[in-house]
């Protein structure tokens, strides 16, 4: 399902609705839908019901059981790859979740702040290499890099909360978090600038984890939870302030749709673990090339990425595709 198709899911007759107004709205020069039978009848988002504990790898690219995507474009060798790219990533996050699972197998808090300082390395290492290939003059990704930077925010918003409940207390801890997020770092830039689509899978494998990780964390000690205070920083961050960059990461949703409520430390878990849900969609979405787009993007824009400077598009998604692409077509290249 496509990103726009999702937004107006809940609506009979939504996605037509939006099309008719998005193009009179052009019409006024004023292109943004507002969704406001959205917002009166938008459904309750439960995370279950979408994504179930242990389903997120297995729904995305093929995800965790190793198969590749059903597409009757693929060749042979494609589906090969991806299944050989969806194979090593699973590897490596099974060897991390094993290590996580021997040494925080009862402190939470310190497991959770591991996480999250983990988690949030890809989004930083995804930009990073968009930047490069903007610096080269190859192509331009603008949606991709304020989502990006978005999920960054987010994610160091988690790292925040686990923080100010004591999760980066011991030495060791730190050291460790630190240390892997080093390593990954450059491991996603490189995998990223080979294969995108291998990066977003085994960023959604990370967070498929975390989502689980809260999960089971919110039904063993939900009642505990609620009779708990939330930091400082989760109440800010969820219920003050600007929300646009929250807005911008949940690329399912429209903008204003999701507005949580703050009372105990039982809504924290439950908010971070959703957050969590909603980076797993989007990392799917990112498998599919040139499927991302910002919840805040015009629709009647031409193309993100028109910025006043144009820059010739290569139609590729990495440097391995490109390398194929110039062999097969190598009109591609001068595109």
């Amino acid at each position: 399902m496509g990103l726009h198709g999702v937004r107006f899911r809940g609506q009979p007759g939504a996605l037509s609705f939006h099309y008719e107004y998005a193009g009179r709205a052009c019409l006024l020069k004023s292109c943004r839908v507002r969704a406001t039978l959205l917002q009166e009848n938008e459904e309750e988002v439960v995370v279950e019901k979408s994504f179930a504990p242990k389903s997120f790898p297995g729904n995305v690219g093929g995800g965790s059981n190793g198969e590749p995507p059903d597409d009757s474009s693929s060749n042979g060798l494609e589906k090969w790859v991806i299944k050989l790219e969806q194979s090593v990533n699973i590897l490596l996050t099974d060897s991390v979740i094993k290590i996580l699972d021997t040494l925080y197998h009862d402190r939470n808090y310190a497991r959770f702040f591991v996480l999250e300082t983990i988690a949030r390395v890809p989004y930083f290492a995804f930009i990073s290499v968009l930047h490069m290939y903007e610096s080269f003059g190859w192509w331009r990704r603008a949606d991709y890099m304020k989502v990006h930077f978005a999920e960054s925010w987010n994610e160091m918003h988690h790292l925040l909360i686990m923080e100010e409940l004591g999760g980066n207390a011991w030495w060791f801890d730190r050291f460790l978090a630190q240390h892997i997020a080093i390593f990954y770092y450059f491991m996603t830039v490189l995998m990223y600038a080979l294969s995108p689509r291998m990066a977003y899978h085994f960023s959604e494998c990370v967070e498929s984890h975390a989502y689980e990780t809260y999960d089971k964390f919110i039904k063993d000690q939900g009642e505990e939870l609620k009779n708990l205070p939330a930091p400082k920083i989760a109440v800010d961050y969820y219920t003050g302030g600007d929300l646009y960059l929250f807005d911008e990461f949940q690329t399912s949703r429209e903008p204003n749709t999701r507005r949580p409520k703050i009372d105990n430390l039982y809504d924290v878990f439950m908010n971070i673990r959703d957050d969590e849900a909603e980076h797993c969609k989007t990392m799917k979405a990112c498998q599919t090339h040139g499927s991302l787009r910002s919840p805040h993007t015009n629709p009647c824009d031409e193309s993100e990425d028109d910025t006043g400077c144009p820059v010739p598009q290569a139609d590729c998604i990495g440097i391995v595709d490109c390398i194929k692409k110039s062999v097969t077509d190598p009109q591609v290249i001068k595109r």
